[in-house]
């Protein structure tokens, strides 16, 4: 079995609204939209932002790994 590799980390910055964020949580929009640091437009699901929505939606910057499929490995803030 082949161990997934993985690309370079995506690092991107993000600030959205508790109320903002509520709407990806009830499910009306499942998809987020972020202009990475390398200025590439990147999409992936709302649900990988989940563990880190605060009161206050969610702030930071943020690096996403992906495996050499461009599948999802983690997330974490930084």
């Amino acid at each position: 079995m082949n161990p997934r590799r993985t690309q370079q980390p995506i690092r991107f910055s993000l600030s959205i609204s508790g109320s903002d964020f509520l709407r990806y949580y009830q499910g009306g929009a499942v998809m987020v939209s972020v202009l990475a640091e390398d200025l590439r437009r990147i999409q992936f699901p709302a649900r990988h932002l989940r563990p880190f929505v605060s009161e206050g939606g969610i702030q930071g910057r943020f690096e996403m790994l992906l495996d050499q499929d461009n599948r999802f490995i983690s997330m974490k803030r930084l």
